[in-house]
């Protein structure tokens, strides 16, 4: 009998979780945005496209994003704005709150459920929130695969702009969040304007051409929101970024620093983000509820499911040979 209770219990989780999974998905499908208004600019990619690119490996000392030919490497760049800052209200988002589009036909469930991952952990760690573009919307992000490269905007733009992830290099964790962070605002942190007084810049190793990737902004245009310098940031260039020799063209000057990591959002990372958008996170309705309830969980766990089912066929085969 305990036996029989228990089938019918893990049946009725089963079902529960794919009718959670099915109305997680479905609202997942929002209405399509109109083609945004920042898109790619086309001149720039194909005047700054990088053949380090592609050859790129884990391995390497340097981040795949520093590698794609852009502003600063991953920036991209219209006419219409050279510079702008996070001390400018009008780039941030209102209410913390991002809605966005995935281009389905770029990327696979996997790559799909890892843009999600990227979303949960602003999610856990900071109070932005990122949620389905919906009909009306006047600011968007689309993330896109399909052209060269892992770039951004910096901050938001009015009319909605592309987030590009190039499928399958620049979807990993570290790139998504990466990204994501330009979008919300940020700068890389070595162009800080007192990046002077943590790392020396050794200009004689810098691949011609690309000194200007290490210029300093001023304090009129971004600001680290009473924030100490971040090694260990996400937005940080690693020590041979735009190297031409192989030296390194940063240094720490704490000798016992190393500069930037993959895995994702640092504690100052954390404490900027919440600074900058502090009105919001203070905001008493945000965290009396989550905005989108528990669908980005429903979400990855309906998709999880359904990559667990399609390779159950195949550990059964196995199974069986063994």
């Amino acid at each position: 009998m305990r036996k029989y209770y228990l089938i019918i219990a893990l049946f009725g989780a089963y079902f529960a979780t794919h009718w959670r999974g099915a109305q997680a998905l479905s609202a997942f499908r929002p209405a399509v945005p109109p083609p945004p208004r920042w898109s790619a600019n086309m001149q720039m990619l194909r005047r700054h496209n990088n053949a380090a690119f592609e050859f790129w490996t884990e391995e390497d000392d340097t981040n795949l994003w520093e590698h794609c030919g852009l502003f600063e490497g991953d920036i991209m760049l219209h006419r219409e704005w050279l510079r702008n800052g996070l001390l400018k209200e009008k780039f941030t988002w209102p209410d913390a709150t991002v809605p966005f589009y995935i281009d389905s036909n770029d990327f696979n469930q996997t790559q799909m459920m890892t843009i999600l991952e990227a979303f949960k952990e602003y999610h856990e760690k900071t109070c932005i929130r990122f949620r389905p573009y919906k009909k009306g919307d006047t600011n968007w992000i689309i993330i896109k695969g399909n052209y060269t490269g892992c770039w951004s905007s910096v901050g938001r733009r009015q009319g909605g702009q592309v987030l590009n992830l190039n499928t399958p290099r620049c979807v990993s964790h570290g790139v998504i969040v990466h990204e994501l962070l330009h979008a919300l605002g940020f700068y890389h942190q070595q162009s800080s304007t007192e990046r002077d007084e943590y790392v020396k810049i050794n200009w004689e190793n810098i691949l011609d051409g690309h000194a200007h990737n290490f210029n300093k902004y001023a304090r009129t245009h971004i600001t680290n929101f009473g924030v100490e310098y971040d090694y260990q940031s996400v937005m940080h260039y690693s020590s041979k970024a735009f190297t031409k020799n192989g030296k390194p063209t940063i240094e720490p000057l704490d000798p016992y620093a190393s500069l930037g990591q993959r895995k994702g959002l640092s504690e100052k990372d954390i404490s900027k983000l919440n600074e900058m958008y502090q009105e919001d996170c203070n905001a008493d309705y945000l965290f009396s509820f989550d905005r989108l309830g528990s669908y980005l969980d429903e979400l990855l766990e309906y998709f999880q499911n359904s990559l667990f089912s399609r390779n159950r066929p195949e550990e059964r085969t196995q199974n069986v040979k063994n």
